[in-house]
């Protein structure tokens, strides 16, 4: 692991199209904006509150 938390992690989630910012993962919807679902190979996860959906 690192030395601390990855500068890119957050900013590789956002992008801007036509002068708007655009969210490219899903957002979990217990904790609200800004806290994305981690994509696995069978699920979504949240990592701060551990909610997940299964994928079909």
């Amino acid at each position: 692991m690192g030395d601390g938390p990855n500068p890119n992690s957050k900013h590789s989630k956002y992008e801007v199209q036509d002068g708007e910012l655009v969210r490219k993962g899903t957002e979990c919807p217990v904790c609200g904006p800004g806290v994305f679902l981690g994509e696995h190979s069978d699920r979504k996860v949240c990592g701060k509150c551990g909610y997940s959906l299964k994928n079909d």
